[in-house]
């Protein structure tokens, strides 16, 4: 991670514009007025915007820094994403249909209507299959 003041100081005519944000010379092309907005973000990743459309791998080519110095050490594995064992799509169907069982269970019993065993044991299941998607919701 290159510190913002460090990336900063390697810039010509920069100027701030608000807090955490600058605007500068870009490095990457022959830039007589400032077109690379600079950001900070909360969690220290600093995003560069040229808006005379050199991408941000010319600009730390040309500032002779990498990509990755421009997010801290914490944040260089955010863009891994987690395996889940099932789509969500695929669990929010199995939770609506559950969730439908034990509506239709409910109501049955809402009205006075015993359930038979076979209802129970379905009502059982769909409390299970409910009890699952949370666990997997909450990467279980």
């Amino acid at each position: 991670m290159v510190p913002i003041e460090q990336l900063l100081s390697s810039l010509l005519k920069v100027r701030k514009v608000g807090i955490g944000r600058w605007i500068a010379c870009c490095p990457a092309h022959n830039d007589s007025k400032p077109s690379l907005a600079i950001r900070e973000t909360d969690d220290g990743r600093v995003l560069l915007h040229c808006f005379a459309g050199c991408s941000a791998n010319e600009i730390v080519s040309a500032l002779g820094i990498e990509m990755a110095d421009l997010f801290p050490e914490a944040n260089r594995d955010h863009h891994k994403a987690v395996r889940r064992p099932f789509a969500a799509t695929d669990v929010l169907k199995i939770v609506a249909t559950e969730v439908t069982i034990a509506y239709i269970a409910a109501s049955d019993l809402a009205k006075g209507v015993s359930l038979t065993s076979k209802d129970k044991e379905r009502l059982l299941l769909a409390a299970s299959r409910l009890h699952h998607a949370c666990d997997i919701a909450n990467g279980n």
